[in-house]
């Protein structure tokens, strides 16, 4: 093994390949045998499948990228490509469950007009979730200035004293913010337009794709900022522990609960029906 991570993959030494690993082995073999025992059993999977989807995806759409794009992108070599199928399995898994007819429960058309006509405030967990997805947005644009030099202070100090991992050589993290950047944050903008207006069915599948890829990044993210592996100077310093790490795990928690809540009860999400015609079809979620 060792041979082959000098001779062909030096980069996966590195601490976020290292947990990039963890996650594959773990998280992605559960799925595995999940979605293989569910459809064994008959039962449904397509959201297992897109949460997997997800997760695969932003797993080698930050990987292949900082790799070429950090320090090791001088150590190109013919095993790289080796990354490419995984790069492009997920997608092709993504497209094929979208395509796939939606299960949802049969509700009754009243049950769905008395649920979409409910105000805002008279939904606390909607609320509440609208409240954290912007301050979600505020904290990926934070974060994707202070990858891009912003001369402020405030970015200065919080790359300096606080997530010092964010300027690490590797290229990940630098990668990983640039995209939750430019695609989470309007994801995230879309997700309170989606928690606000009733009738938006495609809050089902995309927050659970969306999940997937947070709870990925922030996974490798994470513990790579806290790894041996990584250098001291861009480890988080021990004394900012507690605010940098309860702010990433913020960050993955809000797509999780807010995926749990449009699977759990979709009834706001759902498209009204017509008094008399029935959806008999099973949810997926």
């Amino acid at each position: 093994m060792e041979f082959y991570r000098t001779t062909g993959e030096p980069y996966l030494g590195t601490a976020y390949a290292i947990m990039m690993c963890y996650w594959d082995g773990i998280m992605h073999f559960f799925l595995y045998l999940l979605m293989v025992r569910r459809i064994s059993k008959r039962k449904p999977y397509r959201s297992v499948g897109i949460f997997w989807a997800g997760s695969l995806f932003a797993n080698m759409v930050i990987f292949v990228p900082g790799i070429v794009l950090g320090k090791y992108g001088s150590e190109i070599r013919p095993a790289f490509w080796l990354n490419m199928p995984f790069l492009l399995v997920p997608i092709w898994g993504a497209v094929s469950l979208f395509r796939r007819p939606r299960e949802l429960p049969a509700i009754s058309p009243g049950k769905i007009e008395r649920e979409q006509k409910r105000s805002l405030f008279f939904r606390p967990l909607d609320l509440l979730l609208i409240i954290s997805l912007l301050g979600a947005v505020g904290f990926t644009i934070f974060r994707g200035f202070v990858v891009l030099d912003c001369p402020l202070e405030t970015c200065f100090t919080y790359i300096n004293e606080y997530e010092p991992y964010l300027k690490d050589p590797v290229g990940y993290p630098k990668v990983m913010m640039l995209l939750f950047l430019f695609y989470a944050t309007p994801m995230l903008a879309v997700f309170t337009y989606g928690l606000r207006t009733p009738g938006c069915t495609w809050m089902l599948d995309w927050t659970v794709y969306f999940a997937g890829a947070i709870a990925q990044c922030q996974w490798s993210h994470i513990g790579a900022s806290l790894h041996p592996r990584t250098a001291p100077p861009y480890r988080i310093p021990e004394e900012m522990w507690k605010p940098v790490i309860g702010l990433n795990l913020a960050y993955l928690a809000v797509p999780l609960v807010l995926a749990l809540r449009c699977t759990r009860n979709p009834t706001f999400f759902m498209k009204a029906v017509p008094e008399g015609q029935a959806n008999h079809e099973k949810k997926f979620n």
